[in-house]
């Protein structure tokens, strides 16, 4: 599973010109489910992003997590962060989980998210959605839990 977070100052998706979740301050993590993830990965994502220490301290170093903060969570799911984009110029989905499974993954991710975070919001899965943030730093990176290979 692949998560792309950003440390914002707000985050916002919108549907149908329907504002469906938002923060203030925190994180927005874009979430892809690649085949082969199973809830393992899923739950070990989570710990990571809730965990990963990209907020500042007394002394300015980024040594806090949104827990720590208290910071909301904007989870959004975005299968194209699962594409093949090793070649040509149009990217390739046969990388990414099937629908089904992309959508109990990050249910299960946001589930295991409120588990801990009081403040998650969530995008929808299967939607065209209008995402908005006011990106804080910026800071922005690239979190990816894979499956076991097997051999």
């Amino acid at each position: 599973m692949i998560a792309l977070i950003q440390r914002v100052k707000t985050g916002r998706v919108d549907v149908h010109g329907q504002t469906i979740g938002s923060i203030e301050g925190g994180l927005v993590a874009l979430i892809g489910v690649s085949r082969g993830d199973t809830e393992q990965q899923a739950k070990r994502l989570v710990q990571r992003l809730l965990n990963y220490r990209v907020f500042s301290d007394e002394q300015g170093r980024m040594n806090l997590s949104v827990v720590d903060v208290s910071g909301g969570l904007l989870l959004v799911p975005q299968f194209t962060l699962a594409a093949d984009t090793s070649k040509g110029n149009r990217p390739g989905f046969s990388t990414a989980a099937e629908p089904a499974i992309g959508q109990a993954l990050f249910e299960y991710a946001v589930d295991e998210a409120r588990g801990v975070l009081p403040d998650v919001q969530t995008g929808q899965f299967g939607a065209d959605m209008q995402v908005a943030l006011i990106n804080d730093g910026p800071v922005t990176f690239w979190l990816e839990v894979k499956p076991p290979t097997t051999t």
